[in-house]
C-alpha cells in the first residue's frame, strides 16, 4: 500500500513565486483600450504559467507527486463581460510545457473549483456560470494535453431540502457536457453533505467520491466511514482514491484548517485504512502548505519508524 502526500497551490518554500496573480475586473475595466487591458491580462497569465513551472519544478525536486494547481491561473478566464480574451491560443506553447513536465515526471495534479460553483443552484444563471467554470478547468487539461485531470467539486446548495437538492445535482450533473462529467469528482462537505450522503450521490451519478476527513469530523450523523464503499467508487479509473485531510484550528469541531497536520489524526486513519491494502494519495489542506508536508513526513518518522519511506513524499505499509 503507497500513500503519496500533496499540498495545494502555493509552495511556501519559494518566496515570491505564485501561480494565483489576479486581476479583478474593476482594473481591468479603467483600461482605456482594449489592446492595454488583454496586455494586462497577457503579462499576468505569463507570470502565473512561468511559476508554475516553477512550482512544479520544485515539487520534482522534493520528490512530490500530487499537487493541486490553483483555480487563478488564467485571470477573468470565464467573466461575462471580458472579451477577445484568447489565452488558449497566446499560451497554447506555455500550457503544452507544463503538461510535458507533468506527464514526464508521472505527476498527479487536480483542481478545486472555487466555492461559487454550484452545480445543483435553483437559479438557473448560476448553474450556467458553474458550468462555463467547469469548462475552463476543463480546458487547462486539455491545453496541458493531461487527460488524467480531475475537478473536485462538493455538492452545493440545500435549497428546497437535501433532498430536493440531491435530485437538481444528479439532473444537473448528467446534463453537463461529457468533458466536464467524466473530470468531476465529489467531496462531503462540513455544513451540508455528509460522506454518506455524497457516497449515495456518487454511485448515483458513477463518480469518484473524494473524502475529507476534517469535514466528515464536523458533519457526519453520527455514521462511521464505509471506507471500502468510498474506494470503490474509484474502480475503472487509472488513478488511488483521493483523500482530503487537515486539522481542526481551534477544537474538534473547528471546521477551520489548522497550520498544520496533528499527525495523530494522520495515523489514526492510516491505520484504519491499511486493512484495505489500497494505494491512496491524501491531499494536505493545512495553511503551511508545503511546509506542513514536510513537517508531517518529520513526525510520522518519529512516531512510526517501524513505517518505510519510499521517497521524500511517498509512504509504504
Amino acid at each position: 500500500m503507497h500513500i503519496r502526500l500533496g499540498y495545494v497551490a502555493i509552495a511556501l518554500n519559494l518566496p515570491n513565486v505564485t501561480s494565483s496573480s489576479h486581476v479583478t475586473f474593476t482594473r481591468y475595466e479603467k483600461l482605456i483600450s482594449d489592446e492595454e487591458r488583454i496586455n494586462l491580462l497577457k503579462k499576468v497569465t505569463l507570470s502565473n504559467l512561468n511559476d508554475l513551472y516553477t512550482i512544479l519544478k520544485y515539487n520534482i525536486e522534493h520528490q512530490i507527486h500530487f499537487y493541486r494547481l490553483t483555480s487563478r491561473l488564467v485571470p477573468l478566464a470565464t467573466h461575462p463581460k471580458v472579451k477577445d480574451w484568447r489565452y488558449r491560443t497566446f499560451f497554447k506553447e506555455d500550457f503544452r510545457r507544463i503538461g510535458e513536465l507533468i506527464k514526464n515526471h508521472g505527476m498527479r495534479v487536480d483542481t478545486h473549483p472555487d466555492q461559487f460553483n454550484v452545480l445543483n443552484s435553483a437559479r438557473e444563471e448560476v448553474v450556467e456560470a458553474t458550468i462555463r467554470d467547469l469548462l475552463y478547468h476543463h480546458a487547462l487539461f486539455e491545453d496541458m494535453d493531461y487527460p488524467m485531470g480531475k475537478m473536485v467539486l462538493h455538492i452545493g446548495s440545500t435549497q428546497g431540502g437535501k433532498e430536493k437538492a440531491i435530485e437538481r445535482f444528479i439532473e444537473n450533473f448528467n446534463k453537463a457536457p461529457k468533458e466536464i462529467r467524466d473530470k468531476l469528482i465529489l467531496e462531503n462537505d462540513d455544513k451540508s453533505f455528509t460522506a454518506k450522503e455524497v457516497l449515495s450521490i456518487c454511485k448515483a451519478v458513477k463518480a469518484p467520491m473524494v473524502l475529507d476527513i476534517h469535514h466528515h469530523l464536523c458533519n457526519n450523523d453520527g455514521e462511521e466511514l464505509d471506507l471500502e464503499e468510498i474506494f470503490s467508487t474509484w474502480e475503472g479509473t487509472s488513478l488511488p482514491p483521493k483523500i482530503h485531510i487537515s486539522s481542526p484550528k481551534d477544537g474538534p469541531k473547528d471546521r477551520r484548517h489548522a497550520d498544520y497536520i496533528n499527525p495523530m489524526d494522520f495515523i489514526h486513519f492510516i491505520e484504519k485504512a491499511k486493512e484495505l491494502n489500497t494505494d491512496i494519495d491524501i491531499m494536505l489542506e493545512s495553511k503551511k502548505k508545503d511546509l506542513s508536508l514536510f513537517a508531517l513526513v518529520e513526525d510520522i518518522k518519529a512516531l512510526r519508524p517501524e513505517w518505510t519511506w519510499v521517497d521524500q513524499s511517498t509512504l509504504e505499509i
